[in-house]
């Protein structure tokens, strides 16, 4: 030890004791790189934000040992081995998690009242120690793998770490207390079917008409929105073709962007991931590709062990958390681990256009401040797999290219899909990240944007994704979302009054139809399927309540409703793409029944497991599409 001690204490100073040589001269003194390598380095480096180590390992020309070996000499420092000799538990008080992930550092061990710090940026060294001031400890470089160090954040923090990804939301936005009351709305729940089943005994006709008038009702609001939407997206369509081309914008140079990639019991599309994300343009010293595994996920382990990953792409074990396991959770936990100023999310199963991120970029820094998200569309790679994945093609085409946009201009609150999202990440950890526990993180996270002032925008940027092609996964799926649809309407509703002065009424009464209609459409449909009895000589009950004339009114909207449809469906696909699916279109009328299932399987969930996260399984279009 007393070797050790003398080795490691020798440098006073990290400014005083460096070499004189800057690190681009070090590996070309070292015989690491050559002249001409350092010069196409350095003019690479006049347009983007990272650093000459980092282009150098990014583009192959150096390892990136030999990086941090010419690192440790640059700094007169010693190099270490964290793997070999990892830090011991009770050293993590010597330091805060947040410097460490601020600083990307780990304490390492004390020699006598001297705080060895393991990093791979002793550049930023100095600045740890003026964060802890002439109070803290002294404080020592010492030279380590940067993907070393962040596991050993994760080991020694895993504690704090965890528990601060499930409670980033404040609690007043988040719907992390629906748990504790679950017995309240069990009993409320059974009040209500009593209710229910007294009214159906007492006055059976009028509550089918009540049920079958709330089903009316929010029929009539999500077929106006659709309505507006396509005018909407049409006249824009129009201003769009008589606008000049915008401006092209002065260089600058490019951001570091973090896009992360949540995992969870992928054995089938882990490999076929990596060769999509190799297909990326962005300069690869500048993109960091973070696959989010959970702890506990064996197989998902195995098989990245098993695949050779490139410098940009790392991996990221997020520990395990009491009855959670859920995306947005292991969104928050990484999210800290993250290097860039720009946060995406792809899903497993993506496949994002190669000039994706490049578009991402180009919007950011010409858009105004207060556009916090960039959403890009989702597309299919396996629409003919069968009927459902056909139906679920038409459905998101109808969806993501006339709808969504159509809200969007329309000035409404765009509630965000899980994948292809990309966010300016200080805006993104002011609002605390994503509710850990919300299955639909992703409208929740859209909401509580537009509440705080932010503007989410669509860009024209397709990632294709595997179309969900079996009736249980889609039940599933929808199930999901449908729940985590309700969960968000009710925690945004908390307080009517304060979301109201925070969006104002025509956004408010936007959320009704986005979140309490779309759910009510799928529960409510059996009683709009009831009136189908009445072409077959069987009464209905509207009919002897309300009358022939307000029957046949509601006909002439389900009329006007199944047109509207048939013209978006018809519109959405009409392009080259998509124009196989033309024919399919009628077929869309037998494909929505699952949903009041999935309606149905949601209102149990949202009782007896709120936070269940149901994953939908990828990977059976692998072997059929090519992809």
């Amino acid at each position: 030890m007393s070797d050790l001690r003398l080795r490691l204490l020798a440098p006073t100073s990290v400014a005083d004791e460096r070499t004189t040589l800057p690190m681009g001269r070090q590996l070309v003194a070292d015989g690491l790189i050559t002249q001409q390598e350092l010069l196409n380095a350095l003019n690479l480096q006049r347009r983007v934000e990272t650093r000459l180590g980092d282009i150098l390992v990014a583009e192959g020309t150096v390892q990136s040992a030999d990086l941090l070996a010419a690192l440790a000499k640059q700094h007169n420092a010693q190099q270490i081995d964290l793997r070999a000799t990892p830090p011991r538990r009770s050293i993590a008080d010597a330091l805060s998690h947040d410097l460490c992930l601020h600083f990307q550092v780990v304490p390492w061990m004390w020699v006598d009242n001297t705080l060895l710090v393991a990093t791979a940026r002793p550049d930023t060294f100095d600045q740890l120690a003026r964060s802890i001031g002439v109070r803290g400890p002294a404080l020592l470089p010492v030279i380590a793998d940067a993907a070393a160090i962040r596991d050993q954040i994760g080991r020694l923090y895993r504690t704090d770490l965890a528990h601060k990804a499930i409670t980033r939301v404040p609690a007043h936005e988040s719907c992390r207390n629906w748990g504790a009351s679950t017995q309240a709305r069990t009993l409320w729940l059974w009040a209500v079917g009593f209710a229910l089943m007294a009214c159906l005994m007492l006055v059976p006709a009028w509550t089918v008409t009540a049920a079958c008038l709330w089903a009316v009702l929010t029929l009539m609001a999500t077929t106006a929105m659709k309505g507006a939407a396509l005018i909407a997206q049409a006249v824009a369509g129009l201003r769009r073709r008589r606008a000049p081309p915008p401006p092209l914008p002065q260089p600058f140079r490019l951001p570091r962007v973090s896009v992360m990639v949540p995992l969870l019991h992928e054995k089938e599309i882990a490999n076929a991931l990596i060769k999509r994300m190799e297909r990326l343009t962005y300069p690869k010293s500048l993109l960091e590709v973070v696959l989010v595994l959970e702890a506990s996920d064996t197989m998902t382990r195995e098989t990245i062990a098993r695949t050779d990953l490139p410098a940009w792409i790392s991996v990221i074990e997020v520990p395990d958390a009491d009855c959670l396991t859920t995306k947005p959770r292991a969104l928050n936990y990484a999210l800290d681990f993250c290097k860039g100023s720009i946060i995406g999310v792809w899903d497993a199963e993506d496949a994002p256009e190669p000039d994706q991120i490049e578009k991402v970029v180009l919007r950011f820094q010409t858009a105004p401040p207060e556009v916090a998200c960039l959403q890009g569309m989702l597309d299919y790679y396996n629409p003919r797999t069968n009927w459902m994945s056909r139906c679920f093609t038409i459905e998101y085409a109808t969806w993501w290219r006339l709808v969504l946009p159509g809200i969007a201009r329309l000035g409404l609150v765009i509630p965000l899909g899980g994948t292809t999202l990309f966010f300016r990440r200080n805006i993104l950890e002011r609002l605390g990240g994503w509710d850990a526990h919300n299955v639909t993180e992703d409208a929740d996270l859209g909401v509580r944007l537009a509440r705080h002032g932010y503007r989410t925008e669509l860009l024209p940027t397709v990632t294709f994704e595997e179309a969900n092609c079996r009736p249980w996964r889609w039940v599933r799926q929808r199930s999901r979302w449908l729940k985590g649809f309700m969960i968000t309407y009710f925690v945004h509703m908390r307080n009517p009054r304060q979301l109201l002065r925070e969006l104002g009424w025509k956004r408010v009464a936007g959320l009704q139809v986005i979140f309490l209609a779309t759910f009510s459409q799928f529960a409510a449909a059996p009683f709009l399927w009831s009136f189908w009895l009445i072409p077959l000589g069987v009464p209905h009950p509207v009919q002897l309540t309300l009358g022939t004339q307000a029957v046949w009114l509601m006909i002439v909207l389900f009329v006007v409703s199944e047109v509207l449809n048939l013209i978006l469906g018809l519109t959405a696909v009409s392009g080259r793409a998509h124009r196989h699916l033309l024919k399919w279109v009628p077929t869309m009328m037998f494909y929505f029944p699952l949903g009041a299932l999935a309606a149905y399987k949601a209102l149990h969930e949202m009782i007896a497991q709120p936070f269940f996260w149901d994953k939908t399984q990828h990977g059976y279009a692998e072997a059929t599409e090519e992809v």
